[in-house]
């Protein structure tokens, strides 16, 4: 299989991340949305990152679909989502919310880096949708005494919460107040204190 992506996005890091704790074997090729969008567009036509190869050729185009494919490759007692309700609805619930916030906080740098005049109605609707998710994950990790979010063992729903505060710190520094929800700040640290999200990290790049 060939990942495709830098791990500076908190998309393709939580797949990357995802392949190593499940122990499957990959390639990295680190292609970039922007320097290297011909080759990328040859692939994935949206020009989107992660983009997983398969070994037959075939291509996934999103990490919800990746990790649930990833999900059927590995024994069933490894899979990183809660098999039976209501837990299962309530960790896709997380991995919507953070990959949500990756997204809000992605949309909110091209907005500023990219546009030659910026919008402000579109500026306070991001960061209002940010904080407000922000505010939403601190409230539901804390009813949740776990050294995971749903149990003894890390899952998807923790990396992608992860993955997304590293972005959201990198991307927009002291914008929003990380340090103020100490919930999330506690499970980004047991993350990132794990050998699997110091190998699979990236400093953050601004698109030029």
């Amino acid at each position: 299989m060939i990942l495709i992506g830098q791990y500076d996005s908190p998309f393709v890091r939580r797949v990357g991340i995802a392949l190593r704790l499940y122990g499957l074997e990959f390639e990295h090729k680190p292609l970039s949305v922007f320097a290297d969008a011909a080759e990328l567009s040859a692939l994935n036509p949206l020009l989107r990152v992660p983009t997983l190869v398969l070994d037959d050729g075939f291509v996934l185009t999103d990490s919800h679909m990746i990790l649930d494919y990833l999900d059927h490759m590995v024994n069933k007692k490894l899979v990183m989502t809660p098999r039976h309700e209501p837990a299962r609805s309530r960790a896709l619930k997380v991995e919507a919310l953070a990959t949500g916030l990756a997204d809000k906080a992605v949309a909110l740098v091209y907005e500023r880096r990219l546009h030659e005049v910026v919008a402000p109605i579109w500026l306070a609707r991001c960061t209002g949708q940010i904080s407000a998710t922000l505010a939403a994950l601190e409230a539901d990790r804390a009813t949740r005494p776990g050294p995971w979010w749903f149990g003894e063992r890390i899952g998807h729903a923790d990396i992608a919460v992860a993955c997304a505060l590293r972005f959201v710190a990198e991307a927009h520094g002291a914008e929003f107040d990380l340090p103020a929800l100490p919930c999330l700040s506690a499970h980004a640290a047991a993350c990132e204190a794990l050998p699997v999200f110091a190998e699979i990290a990236q400093p953050f790049l601004p698109p030029a």
